[in-house]
């Protein structure tokens, strides 16, 4: 059961990363005006980051490390998470959901995609 939690979690970071060039005016809206300017190399770094972090999870002399930067990356989305809501949790031609969804990215999944990141560090 752990592999088969180590490579769905691998599938999803690589999936969520190539995501980032398929489709990243999905993206864009989702960066604070604030980052505005930087927008395109967040959106290139975040891709080529989730990619990068998830093939990594595959490789046993790198997994630990890579389970540790897919937190810091988590972490470093919060930002993120709380524009959205502060948008009232809907970007103009983008995401469009209820705000109690956008709460519960950011108090209930957001947690979950750390803890589930943190399960497979120690993974032999």
């Amino acid at each position: 059961m752990k592999k088969v939690n180590l490579y769905l979690q691998s599938l999803f970071y690589v999936f969520a990363g190539v995501n980032h060039f398929i489709n990243p005016e999905f993206y864009y809206p989702l960066i604070p005006d604030y980052l505005d300017d930087l927008s395109g190399f967040i959106n290139i770094f975040s891709g080529v980051g989730e990619v990068f972090l998830g093939i990594s999870l595959l490789i046993p002399k790198l997994r630990k490390r890579a389970a540790y930067g897919i937190v810091l990356m988590l972490i470093a989305f919060v930002p993120s998470h709380i524009y959205f809501i502060q948008t009232g949790s809907c970007i103009d031609n983008s995401l469009c959901v209820d705000e109690w969804i956008g709460w519960v990215r950011l108090v209930v999944i957001h947690p979950l995609l750390i803890r589930w990141a943190w399960s497979v560090r120690d993974f032999a």
